[in-house]
């Protein structure tokens, strides 16, 4: 089992990246990697609360983890410190067991200059995905999070 970090700044307040952690019209948006699309069946953000969310690839040769081209995941929050940090314990929804096993992911808020520094950390990554497509999709669902949070930041206060 692996563990990865991915780090990425993004020019919002920490309070709003949090925010955008736990809003599911959010995780639609930002959660998902170039090519993808999410769907967010269930999310209830507290300490215990349960989550599921689909991820499916737009192409119609891609091959998803749980049927056809859609991976599909469930967790639960294990710890949630407002404005600090996140704790999830995922496990994606497959028959194939080396995608099988319950992952821990850890998002860390820290203040930093114009905005917020942000470190995902993945434990327990199963022996089916490999580290650097995880870093990859990670990279690139904080990339969409960045556009989505620095977009609203540049629009007026009223």
């Amino acid at each position: 089992m692996a563990t990865t970090v991915t780090r990425r700044h993004i020019r919002a307040p920490r309070d709003q990246v949090y925010a955008a952690l736990l809003d599911p019209a959010a995780i639609t948006r930002w959660r998902v990697p170039e090519g993808m699309d999410a769907q967010v069946h269930e999310f209830d953000p507290r300490i215990g609360g349960r989550f599921r969310i689909s991820l499916t690839y737009d192409a119609p040769d891609q091959v998803g983890k749980t049927s056809g081209r859609t991976d599909t995941y469930h967790g639960q929050f294990l710890d949630l410190v407002p404005g600090r940090q996140v704790v999830e314990q995922t496990e994606f929804e497959t028959s194939d067991p080396a995608l099988q096993g319950i992952m821990t992911m850890t998002t860390t808020l820290i203040d930093s200059g114009d905005g917020t520094d942000i470190v995902i950390r993945h434990d327990g990554l199963p022996h089916g995905i490999s580290a650097q497509d995880n870093e990859l999709g990670t990279r690139m669902a904080l990339d969409h999070l960045a556009v989505l949070l620095e977009q609203d930041e540049r629009r007026p206060r009223q």
